[in-house]
Parts: C-alpha cells; sequence; structure tokens
C-alpha cells in the first residue's frame, strides 16, 4: 500500500527559513517522494516555470505514487510545452486592467493589487506563471504610487491584496500599507487571497495575527486549497488563528484535470474545510494560460460534478462553479 510521508511537523517554526527551505531542484523533489526515476520525462528548463514547493506541502504528498494529486500540482511536466491554440500567456486580461502601478482595476468597488511577484508555491496551472511582475509591483517605492491610485477612486470599498501572494512579504511592509489606508476612508474591507495558509501554515504567526487582528476593517482571507489531503492539522490551526483575528475564511479551488476532478474528491475537500472553519467559495474552470492544458476539464464534466456535489451536500458547502473572462464585469457562474 502507498503512504504518506510523515507529516510531522513543529508548530510554526519560523516562516522565513521554511520559505527559503523550499524545494527548487525538481530531481529534489522526485527523490523526496520515491520517484527518481521520472526524472528522464522532465521537460528542460522546468517548461520555463521555476518549481517551488514547500518541504511540508511535499511532506504530504503520497510516497513513490506518480499520480499522487499534490505532486501533480507542483512537478513541471513536458505537456507544459506543448504550444495549444486558444491558450494564451495573459489569458483573464491583467494587463489591460492595469489602472495604475501594480494596481488592477476589473471589478465595481474593487481594486487588486500586485502585492508581490513570489509565492511560497509555483502551482503549474498559476494563471500568472507568465505576468511581468518586474514591471507591477504595487509595493514597489512603499506602496505610493498604487496608494495614490486608490486615493483617487472614492469609489473602492474594497482592497484586494493578491500577486504573486501578499503574505511572502513581512508583517512589517503589510503594516506599512494598511497603516496607510486609514487616510482613506472610502476603503472599508481588506481581502487577502493568499496559498499560504494551506502550504505554509507556519507563516500565521503571532506578529501577523496581532496585525490582522488590529485592522480596522472587515478582513477577508480567501485560501487556496484544491484536494482534502492539503488540509493537515497545521492547516486547521493556521486558520484558527485567522479566525480568533476575526477573519472571514474563504476557499477557492481550481478544478483541475487528474487532481480533484471527481465529485467524491471534491465533497470531502468541501467537508474538510468547513471542519476547519473555511467556507468553499469558489471552484474555476481553469484560466487558458499557456501550458497548463493538460489540466483542463470539460465544462459538462464539470457541471455533471456540481450537480453531483449537491446531491452529497448542504447548499453552503457546494461551491460555485466560474469562469473568469477577459472584458467581464464579474465572475460568470457555468
Amino acid at each position: 500500500m502507498i503512504t504518506a510521508i510523515s507529516q510531522t511537523t513543529h508548530p510554526f517554526p519560523d516562516w522565513r527559513q521554511a520559505l527559503r527551505e523550499a524545494v527548487t531542484d525538481p530531481h529534489e523533489l522526485l527523490a523526496l517522494v520515491g520517484l527518481a526515476e521520472l526524472a528522464e520525462r522532465l521537460p528542460p528548463g522546468d517548461a520555463g516555470f521555476a518549481l517551488k514547493v514547500p518541504r511540508g506541502f511535499v511532506a504530504r504528498m503520497r510516497y513513490g505514487d506518480p499520480a499522487d494529486p499534490l505532486l501533480l500540482q507542483v512537478l513541471p511536466q513536458l505537456a507544459e510545452c506543448e504550444d495549444v491554440p486558444g491558450f494564451v500567456d495573459d489569458a483573464v486580461g491583467d494587463l489591460g486592467a492595469v489602472a495604475g502601478h501594480g494596481v488592477l482595476h476589473k471589478y465595481e468597488g474593487r481594486a487588486l493589487l500586485i502585492a508581490a511577484g513570489s509565492c511560497a508555491i509555483n502551482c503549474r496551472y498559476c494563471f500568472r506563471r507568465h505576468f511581468p511582475y518586474a514591471e507591477e509591483l504595487a509595493a514597489s517605492h512603499a506602496w505610493g504610487e498604487a496608494l495614490a491610485c486608490l486615493s483617487q477612486d472614492t469609489s473602492i470599498r474594497e482592497v484586494i491584496l493578491s500577486g504573486g501572494d501578499p503574505l511572502v512579504l513581512s508583517t512589517q511592509k503589510l503594516t506599512d500599507f494598511t497603516d496607510a489606508l486609514h487616510d482613506l476612508p472610502h476603503v472599508q474591507r481588506l481581502r487577502l487571497h493568499s496559498r499560504l495558509p494551506v502550504v505554509l501554515p507556519e507563516r500565521i504567526d503571532d506578529a501577523f495575527c496581532a496585525w490582522l487582528s488590529a485592522l480596522p476593517l472587515q478582513r477577508v482571507v480567501v485560501v487556496h486549497a484544491n484536494h482534502p489531503n492539503e488540509l493537515t492539522a497545521d492547516v486547521g490551526a493556521a486558520c484558527a488563528r485567522l479566525r480568533g483575528a476575526g477573519a472571514t475564511i474563504l476557499n477557492q479551488s481550481v478544478l483541475l484535470r487528474g487532481v480533484n476532478d471527481d465529485a467524491a474528491t471534491l465533497a470531502e475537500l468541501s467537508e474538510r474545510l468547513f471542519a476547519s472553519g473555511v467556507l468553499p467559495y469558489y471552484l474555476h474552470q481553469l484560466d487558458r494560460v499557456r501550458g497548463t492544458a493538460h489540466f483542463e476539464v470539460p465544462d459538462t464534466h464539470a457541471r455533471a460534478l456540481v450537480e453531483a456535489l449537491r446531491d452529497r451536500l448542504p447548499g453552503y458547502l457546494v461551491p460555485r462553479l466560474v469562469r473568469e473572462i477577459r472584458g467581464e464585469r464579474s465572475k460568470l457562474p457555468l
């Protein structure tokens, strides 16, 4: 029987060290999960998108299983090198929505800030894997240009920190930004989109929780888990700390072929999320970004999965199936 690598961890060690020690060599990753023989299938140059995965996330993978759903999310594949019609660099129109330096304004009342250009984990299906982060970072120049943009549009009620992943920034860097928001009374909510509470739960430390709990804003944290095996006890503890700091926690998943494209997996994910105090929010159809076509699930199958979830789960545990389309004023339900 295939077993998982030990999931024993130390609760909330220094997250910066854990980030520095992330696995970045595909050969090392394959060796850690007992699959060194797959090295010959790796694409040259990581298919133009570097491998990065925290060791704690590697520890959740099933040893010796090439079809492990966590491994498939991070391991470079030869299929990423295929040029598939309809799959492009900027699938959701981010670059056309730039309203200021590192500020995207797609939807009414909300502005999204590209707070950071890196993540704790590089997911192979990432819709910003080709994004020019060096040119569009809101945290540059002490957030000055981004804050100026926000101050000029009083219709913005919610600021969304995304990236990359905003939680790779230091808590002090986040504090510098939110301190400046005090001068923008029209901003009522702060939303953080982050994979770190799931893949690097050590990040939700005392200093971060103190910052979050002190904010004079409504706080929403949108985490990102695609498979129930991602949700360890440490992740549950991190979510409890976020709730204790006054955050509403939602989850967004991406529907991925071979990872979570069956009803039993998605139902278990919803149940385990809710047990951790997280509400399933969106189930995204794949953004058609170059290099990700092998993950795509047909719309007919996606709709059938959601219908199956409605038969299995209470309505509040069924995520909304949506797609983001360039130029639309909201995510479109399918």
